[in-house]
């Protein structure tokens, strides 16, 4: 949430032009319609009218749920250790997951990755059988000896882990 106002619009601004903020849920608090007008290609979604009642705010609440609740799913992370084998070409070696969600899962491992490696990674879930799906490691902390790796868009075999997911947070 911001406060509608000359100072808002460098956040704003950053906040759209993030690769991975770029379609996050942005809640505008007061400020005028000639204010928020002047915002309006940062996308505001919603503009809480200042002074807040409770009535109109549960009712600006309620309209843009599935917005947060949409938003919510594509980020989500899934704290999740199990084992996963990993194949990068002919390497082969295990890793420990970290955290899972629908397009990707962060793997602990002491083998040595690269950013941009392709490889495929296996792994089971209580209620999920062995699956295997493509990826690319998208960071990589030596350091910490953690990484990264974003699924494939390509692969639908991630669809069963979205599918994971999803039911995962309506239990």
């Amino acid at each position: 949430m911001v406060r509608i106002g000359s100072q808002v619009e460098g956040v704003l601004e950053s906040a759209r032009s993030s690769r991975s903020n770029h379609r996050m849920v942005i809640y505008g608090l007061g400020g005028t319609l000639k204010d928020t007008m002047k915002l309006s290609k940062y996308g505001i979604n919603a503009v809480f009218q200042e002074p807040l009642e409770r009535p109109s705010a549960l009712k600006l609440v309620k309209a843009t749920q599935m917005l947060v609740l949409h938003e919510f799913r594509r980020y989500v992370r899934i704290p999740v250790i199990t084992e996963v084998s990993v194949a990068a070409g002919q390497k082969h070696f295990s890793a420990s997951s970290i955290e899972l969600s629908s397009g990707g899962m962060s793997l602990k491992s002491t083998e040595e990755v690269s950013q941009g490696m392709p490889l495929e990674v296996s792994f089971a879930l209580l209620t999920l059988p062995r699956i295997w799906v493509r990826g690319t490691v998208s960071w990589c902390k030596p350091a910490t000896r953690t990484f990264g790796i974003r699924f494939d868009p390509r692969d639908e075999r991630k669809l069963r882990i979205k599918e994971w997911v999803e039911s995962y947070l309506e239990s």
